[in-house]
């Protein structure tokens, strides 16, 4: 029987540090060699002439079929691989359980949502839903926005802080028109949390002050995720606003549900996220950080990286014509006739998506 051997020749290497020119040979699901030149006889060749050869892509922030309510979840499966990504976070975990995710082929963990009533904490069924997911569960999610009806102050992001620490996971906080200031967010968060939609255009904006907070934020080492979900929490000039101002994400998401992936300008996916930051003016190596090691770490995972070795969990790229047209709700716009398009991925050393 033939093994499943695979040689990727002629690509320029993203490997979650740095960007260079070499062949990528993988073999029973490893790297096995990283060189300028493999001759190495293979089962399938792809030349990525012209392309990034990148570790697997990392997207922190989704939302899927099974895991996250009926209502949004779309398949962990056709939402990442189509687009490079062979790691995700659920981040509305309400249903299924450890099983359920165990089955997944897109390596995944968890944030099952904190349970809130008239401002406090429901350690219970909050407990409950963190336990059903065991080892996948890689802290809990924190609502904050027009919609949380049952929070007006700061006093129950306290307790699932506290919640959290005492439990050994992270928060993640949903931020878009927050009750609570972004910098109070932030002063109570703690290092190794993360915040997300950080460039919405609500109330409570992070422009409000200028971006401080968002610095504050970074220099206490709090994670900054975009979860771009394309022009629904994302305000477009508050995106360019920030990236002029040096207020880059740490991780760039989708924030991707069966609502967002068709209808948002273009193909919808982290591909697109990268492409809207790259037309914003975020530099290219930060952007490949903040969706691969970035994502990685903040999860406590070993994703995102290419070396020897190490499993084979990559993302073939170019930069084509793969355009998008996006006009967010307060009607500012952002376009670009080029982007990243996924061409192959590879995970666990098998080939799950071939353009």
């Amino acid at each position: 029987m033939r093994k499943m051997n695979i040689l990727i020749k002629n690509g320029r290497i993203w490997n979650g540090e740095k960007f260079f020119f070499a062949d990528v040979f993988v073999e029973d699901g490893r790297i096995v060699k990283i060189a300028d030149k493999i001759d190495e006889p293979a089962f399938f060749e792809f030349d990525a002439a012209g392309m990034t050869v990148s570790a697997g892509l990392v997207d922190i922030h989704g939302h899927f079929q099974g895991i996250s309510g009926d209502s949004i979840g779309i398949s962990a499966e056709m939402s990442n691989f189509p687009f490079g990504v062979t790691a995700a976070a659920d981040c509305g975990a309400e249903l299924g359980d450890e099983t359920l995710l165990k089955a997944l082929l897109v390596k995944n963990a968890v944030f099952p949502v904190a349970k809130i009533a008239e401002d406090r904490l429901d350690e219970a069924v909050t407990d409950e839903r963190v336990a059903r997911y065991g080892k996948y569960t890689a802290g809990v999610k924190l609502y904050l926005d027009d919609g949380s009806v049952n929070i007006s102050t700061g006093e129950s992001l306290r307790q699932v802080c506290d919640y959290a620490v005492k439990r050994g996971l992270k928060v993640m906080v949903h931020c878009n028109g927050s009750p609570i200031s972004m910098a109070e967010i932030i002063d109570t968060l703690r290092p190794g949390d993360i915040l997300t939609h950080i460039y919405h255009g609500g109330k409570n904006s992070a422009a409000e002050d200028g971006f401080e907070c968002l610095r504050a934020g970074r220099e206490k080492g709090i994670v900054l995720d975009a979860g771009f979900a394309a022009h629904v929490h994302t305000d477009m000039k508050v995106f360019a606003a920030a990236l002029a101002a040096g207020a880059y994400p740490d991780t760039i998401s989708t924030d991707i549900t069966c609502y967002s992936a068709f209808m948002r300008g273009g193909r919808y996916g982290l591909t697109m996220c990268m492409s809207m930051a790259r037309a914003a003016g975020m530099p290219e190596e930060e952007i490949f950080k903040a969706v691969t090691t970035a994502p990685a770490k903040a999860l406590g995972k070993n994703w995102g990286r290419l070396k020897e070795g190490g499993v084979a969990d990559i993302a073939v790229l170019a930069w084509e014509n793969e355009g998008f047209d996006l006009t967010d709700n307060a009607g500012h716009h952002l376009q670009s006739k080029e982007g990243y398009r996924c061409k192959l991925t590879v995970a666990d050393g098998k080939i799950v998506f071939k353009d």
